[in-house]
């Protein structure tokens, strides 16, 4: 995406954008060709300078944009979110307000779906490194100890929400070897579960050996993950997720993951972010705790900063290619 040349010419008036959160250098000085931009998050003196004549508002992950912060800002046209969730913007309020929302939907899938191939390698598979020579006896034990219990093609793994990376998973899982279910709330086109079997929400927690969630952190979702389809999970489950924080409630894993110490869950997300100490996740063995690592590859985060794209083409007055509101 960063080797194209834009399309969008220069702005004549030059509108004003805040960029609150890192994007790369390309997109950054592609967006300052077009534009005049302040580096500054929102709770920073010269954010709140400049809040009168803002046009524009670039964020990622962190900033929320709620009525407060858009009471601040009178003369705002677009809200670019430099990822894929939304959770962190009131949609309802930026439509009031006539306001656009951009984002970069499929930006990340990639990267989100190899990092969930390596989260199924580290449970499934364990590994071990030498750093010097060791004797025959030491080789023969480590060979003995380092098993992995069971192949992918052994397995049944569950998604739960079929939408672009978890249709993308389905895909890489059952080229593996695995059988997939899934459950999501809309139909999806047979051609596009690439051999994934539709299952009941219930079916998809008992039948599932890996259960990865893939569905959004928006309020109806928000502790969707409940203690009771916790409890249809097999014991030894391994259950991971990429998607948000708040989808699981992580009491009732805790719970589940004291009750069940041969089951497991690897959590890239968290809520909040950071995690606090408070957690009850993080003395577990079997809990095992990313800081939000899925979509940190360099491709997948420059993708996401090419929402200037969209946020330029909303300030031209054009119909931008990615809009949510």
């Amino acid at each position: 995406m960063t080797d194209s040349v834009s399309p969008v010419r220069p702005i004549a008036s030059r509108p004003l954008v805040v960029i609150a959160e890192h994007l790369s250098d390309e997109a950054s000085d592609w967006l300052a060709h077009h534009c005049e931009v302040i580096h500054a998050a929102v709770e920073d003196a010269r954010f709140i300078d400049a809040a009168h004549d803002v046009q524009a508002l670039v964020v990622r992950t962190y900033t929320q944009v709620d009525e407060a912060l858009l009471a601040l800002l009178p003369q705002l046209k677009v809200v670019g979110r430099a990822g894929v969730g939304l959770e962190n913007i009131d949609l309802a309020a930026c439509k009031k307000r006539g306001i656009v929302v951009v984002s970069t939907p499929d930006a990340n899938t990639q990267a989100v779906v190899e990092y969930v191939l390596c989260l199924l390698c580290d449970a499934l598979r364990p590994r071990v490194f030498l750093e010097c020579a060791v004797d025959k006896t030491e080789w023969d034990e480590l060979r003995q100890e380092v098993v992995g219990l069971w192949q992918m093609d052994e397995m049944v793994l569950g998604i739960l929400g079929m939408g672009r990376v978890g249709k993308r998973v389905a895909q890489v899982a059952r080229a593996i070897g695995f059988r997939v279910l899934y459950h999501d709330i809309v139909a999806i086109p047979f051609a596009e579960c690439h051999g994934a079997e539709c299952v009941s929400l219930h079916d998809l927690f008992a039948h599932s050996d890996v259960l990865s969630i893939h569905i959004d952190g928006g309020a109806a979702n928000n502790g969707f993950v409940s203690a009771a389809l916790l409890a249809q999970l097999h014991t030894d489950a391994i259950l991971i997720n990429t998607a948000r924080g708040n989808v699981i409630d992580h009491h009732a894993l805790a719970v589940w993951l004291r009750a069940n110490p041969a089951g497991s869950a690897l959590l890239d997300v968290h809520s909040p972010e950071p995690f606090v100490a408070g957690n009850p996740l993080i003395a577990l063995p079997n809990a095992h705790l990313a800081p939000h690592l899925a979509s940190r590859t360099v491709t997948a985060m420059n993708n996401m900063s090419w929402v200037v794209r969209d946020v330029a083409e909303v300030l031209q007055g054009r119909t931008p290619k990615f809009p949510c509101a």
